[in-house]
């Protein structure tokens, strides 16, 4: 018999199962990044949206607009050998503001909606929801472009538009988090959610490429690109999302006897539980991800108990009931002053270079993607960590720690040279990213899962939704202090940031304290009961 090619020993050697879960974790990925590519543009777009062209040796002005060439006027007359090119209502003094208004509009919307978000979204299938809230980001999306071939210059417009962008938005993020935490249990969760969630820096830094390459030309194409991206994503979110792994009956081999007492069901199950060097089993995601190389399969008899057809355990929880779950508050107020630090940067960092090292809109936009590349080394680094120590609040508490000093230094070296610019954008932004991406990843799941709920799946998307909302308000206060504060000096709104940072780490002394008293305890709860 002829040996196996590499290629199919390497397919066969993993499960059913693992190639499911490989597949929605790549789906989720993808789905949530054309999010994050959407939201970037209007970042880059602020330097088209307020400039002044050049003129030219000829004589000539250089337009940055199809609507000024076609008009052959311009709103202000030329000053000091500039020609404002500027795009009205973007052309007034008070432009900062008016950019930050629109910062402002979007994650406002986006705040508020999303403590609804999760409410709804744990009624409706996830499919549908999300598919709908894709599809609709989408126009909005490129509706805001449609203003610049169209040639509308209302204020009004443009923050309706962000507006109805923000609220349809909240659908993705507690879909995306159910969904995978549907698929992942609690093993290595930091680790897994931590890769997982680089898809906020690789929606930031496509965002950032694609806008760019259109801004200083047409930049309606910077919005419309983006939204028809999302709309496709939303089309292939509809034809292959799985929500449950159990709608495929992808699950572990089980053997199950099954009973009924007292209103209950009762289930025997005979599974094998993988064991390693210290005889502790593993985690049942571990022995799903990991191949059995190596392992001592070991036979346990477990029961699980659950409540007959109509029970009330599995119904949605409610807006008071998640809050009561403990640690929900503190980490969604630490979430709070963590997002607003990292929207900041995510609306004001490309209008920031352009300022200090005077590069042009396109260069600012591609050199701000390093803060995103941070990102992903600093959300992978904290779930890392997390998952050794056994301790996300610690983890998340070192990192903010160190953010604010190296907010500082950004601030201070950053005017020396390009140089000192990438590698203060690298650093930045893995300690900004980190705390943030552990929250809204591995710490929302852990807290839609724990202990108090009894089992209630029903509480994932609702809990997920609290914490990020909240945190959405700071992002929503972040772009709009950083509008009001840059006219009068960039440092302000370091000093602004690092005074966040600071907030942030307050709210987490309590479950730090914690922590540190119980080094032994772990962060994972078991829904198995052992049979007596």
């Amino acid at each position: 018999m002829a040996p196996l090619p590499p290629g199919i020993h390497f397919i066969i050697s993993f499960s059913r199962d693992q190639w499911y879960r490989a597949f929605i974790f790549i789906l989720t990925f993808l789905l949530y990044a054309s999010f994050h590519l959407s939201r970037k543009p209007i970042s880059i777009v602020k330097g088209e949206l307020h400039r002044y062209c050049t003129t030219l040796h000829e004589g000539q002005v250089e337009f940055s607009s199809w609507s000024q060439k076609a008009s052959g006027s311009l709103h202000h007359q030329p000053a000091d050998n500039e020609t404002d090119c500027s795009w009205a209502p973007f052309d007034q003094d008070n432009y900062q503001q008016l950019l930050g208004a629109l910062d402002y509009s979007f994650l406002c919307a986006y705040a508020i909606g999303m403590y609804l978000s999760g409410i709804i979204g744990e009624r409706l299938p996830i499919r549908y929801y999300l598919t709908f809230g894709m599809l609709a980001s989408g126009a909005f999306t490129a509706l805001f472009g449609l203003g610049y071939f169209y040639n509308i210059h209302s204020f009004g417009f443009y923050v309706v538009t962000q507006i109805i962008n923000g609220l349809v938005q909240t659908t993705g993020w507690p879909s995306v988090v159910t969904c995978l935490s549907n698929w992942f249990g609690k093993g290595r969760r930091g680790l897994i959610m931590g890769v997982w969630n680089s898809h906020t820096s690789v929606g930031n830094i496509l965002g950032s490429l694609i806008a760019g390459y259109w801004v200083s030309t047409c930049w309606g194409l910077s919005f419309i690109v983006p939204g028809v991206i999302v709309a496709a994503m939303g089309i292939v979110c509809f034809l292959f999302l799985i929500e449950h792994p159990k709608d495929i009956a992808c699950s572990s081999s089980l053997a199950v006897l099954k009973g009924c007492e007292n209103g209950t069901h009762r289930f025997r199950l005979q599974k094998q539980v993988f064991t390693d060097n210290k005889n502790k089993p593993l985690d049942p995601e571990m022995q799903c991800l990991l191949l059995s190389d190596g392992k001592h399969p070991v036979h346990q008899n477990h029961v699980i108990v659950l409540p007959a057809d109509g029970g009330s355990s599995t119904a949605a929880i409610s807006f008071t009931g998640a809050l009561r779950i403990p640690g929900v508050i503190e980490f969604s107020l630490c979430l709070l002053f963590a997002k607003l630090v990292s929207y900041t940067f995510l609306f004001w960092l490309p209008l920031y270079i352009t300022n200090v090292d005077h590069l042009d809109a396109r260069q600012a936009g591609e050199l701000s993607t390093l803060f995103d590349v941070g990102g992903i080394f600093g959300g992978i680094l904290a779930g890392v960590i997390s998952d050794r120590l056994e301790k996300r609040a610690s983890t998340c508490g070192l990192m903010l720690l160190l953010a604010a000093p190296t907010l500082y230094i950004f601030s201070t070296i950053s005017k020396m040279g390009l140089e000192a610019t990438i590698a203060m954008l690298l650093l930045s932004g893995a300690l900004v990213s980190g705390p943030y991406a552990l929250i809204t990843t591995a710490v929302s799941a852990d807290l839609g899962t724990h202990k108090s709920l009894k089992g209630n799946s029903h509480a994932l998307a609702t809990v997920t939704a609290i914490i990020d909302g909240t945190g959405s308000v700071g992002a929503a206060l972040g772009p709009l202090l950083a509008g009001l504060l840059s006219p009068s000096g960039w440092n302000n709104v370091f000093y602004m940031l690092m005074f966040a940072d600071a907030c942030a780490l307050l709210f987490l002394i309590r479950l730090i304290h914690k922590e540190l008293s119980c080094p032994g305890s772990a962060t994972a709860d078991q829904v198995l009961f052992k049979e007596h």
